[in-house]
């Protein structure tokens, strides 16, 4: 499905299968002689016959395409080893780059799992069915790194780069001042709430996100294409509703945790999820991995505010609530 959301930029809907998301969002700018990509796929046949078919519509040429990547996830930049020419561009950023240049990166997610109580004998199935390692680029890639505050310009456009962590740690986004259109790939969505997840003891991504949020807040923008589900208006009423998302998250994470010390994985088993499974071990493993880290982020957040604390018992990480805060 190709639309056209703005003067010379298309959305091209990229299909998701067996994915809760249903599709992707990959977005073409046509410039003079030029075209700038936003996001591509996930690198599977379905997504690339579904982006050629697009691309045959837009008349676009590859060759003189280049490609800005929001964020490291697959289904945004899996497909971008497939669609590249030796003539193209990849702009990206750095934090997200290391994560992906990190030859242990999996191992050090499946140590992390196992240490916040998710079951062993599932990691390993977790892990070989995570999209994220499945349908990844192939690599390694050239890219062009960019930060805060750099340009790209394209056609009648003149983008500002934005740096948004905490979906993740480099997520980015590009603002358009003039249009006053901002493409925001996963960090703020209209009908679904964006995963912030957290597999590392460096970070606090969920506090990164909010802050994030507040910083968007501020910018005057009309139009906001996401990576996922249909372009939207009103930025602030949505920023409005995640935070609140977050707020009731976290004191759902806090009443759990007043029937005693448990692990990430035993919180998570006993969140509130939209997802079509009655009971938690109908959960797809892949699934059960996402709503952890997920809870492992409310609960840093949670600790990082004095809410909660942590503690190794044998080989586990446990969290409990602060007496005193307790009601």
């Amino acid at each position: 499905m190709v639309e056209k959301v703005f003067p010379n930029i298309f959305r091209m809907e990229i299909p998701l299968p067996a994915s809760p998301l249903k599709a992707i969002n990959s977005y073409v700018i046509k410039g003079e002689g030029r075209f700038l990509m936003i996001d591509t796929g996930m690198n599977r046949e379905e997504c690339m016959e579904a982006m050629q078919s697009s691309l045959q519509k837009l008349e676009v040429d590859l060759r003189r395409t280049d490609f800005f990547i929001t964020h490291l996830h697959a289904d945004h930049f899996g497909l971008v080893s497939e669609l590249t020419r030796d003539s193209s561009k990849v702009y990206f950023n750095e934090p997200d780059a290391q994560v992906l240049r990190d030859p242990n990166h999996w191992e050090k997610m499946v140590a992390f799992g196992l240490v916040n109580g998710f079951p062993e004998s599932d990691l390993k199935a977790a892990l070989m069915k995570h999209p994220g390692r499945r349908y990844h680029a192939r690599g390694p890639l050239d890219l062009c790194f960019l930060k805060e505050g750099d340009r790209i310009q394209i056609g009648e456009y003149a983008f500002l780069c934005v740096e948004t962590p905490g979906h993740t740690q480099g997520h980015m986004c590009l603002y358009e001042p003039k249009a006053k259109i901002f493409f925001s790939g996963d960090h703020i969505l209209d009908t679904i709430t964006p995963n912030i997840s957290l597999w590392s003891d460096n970070v606090d991504p969920l506090q990164q996100y909010l802050q994030s949020l507040d910083k968007i807040d501020a910018y005057d923008i009309e139009r906001v294409l996401p990576g996922h589900r249909h372009p939207f208006e009103h930025h602030r009423r949505r920023i409005a509703e995640l935070k609140k998302h977050h707020e009731v998250r976290t004191e759902e994470v806090l009443a759990i945790l007043q029937k005693g010390r448990q692990t990430a994985y035993q919180v998570a088993s006993q969140m509130t999820w939209d997802i079509d499974c009655e009971m938690w071990e109908d959960f797809p493993l892949p699934q059960k991995w996402f709503a952890s880290g997920e809870a492992l982020a409310h609960l840093r957040y949670l600790e990082g505010r004095g809410r909660v604390r942590r503690e190794l018992q044998e080989g586990k990480v446990l969290f409990s609530q602060l007496e005193g805060l307790r009601q």
